[in-house]
């Protein structure tokens, strides 16, 4: 988790791989794949696709999950304001006769500097 804290936005299970391997660190990718899988379902990662599809990881700040658009040309992830979302999806809960609600938003477009270059 330290080396993934290190690294700036999100990050690719393949690119931490590469990483934890320059720094000396002898690990598989199925290894990096099943502890990425492990922190999300405990909800220490936010993830995100990035432009080819693949799950891009950070570790979730400590004030909770967040929301993000990402453009589908560049990967460039943008953190949204989500609250509405949330409200939501507690008020479908509710209505609906659930507690423990767990919800995934993905939000992808083209950012303006992609969208210029087209």
């Amino acid at each position: 988790m330290n080396t993934l804290r290190q690294r700036t936005g999100f990050t690719s299970a393949q690119e931490l791989h590469e990483a934890l391997k320059a720094d000396g660190v002898t690990i598989g990718l199925s290894t990096v794949y099943r502890t990425f899988r492990a922190l999300d379902r405990s909800g220490r990662l936010d993830v995100v696709r990035g432009k080819r599809g693949e799950r891009l990881y950070r570790p979730r700040p400590a004030d909770g999950h967040r929301h993000h658009l990402v453009c589908r040309d560049c990967g460039l992830t943008t953190e949204v304001e989500a609250g509405v979302i949330a409200r939501w999806a507690e008020n479908v809960a509710d209505v609906m006769g659930f507690a423990e609600v767990e919800y995934t938003v993905e939000l992808t477009g083209v950012c303006d500097r992609c969208a210029a270059r087209r």
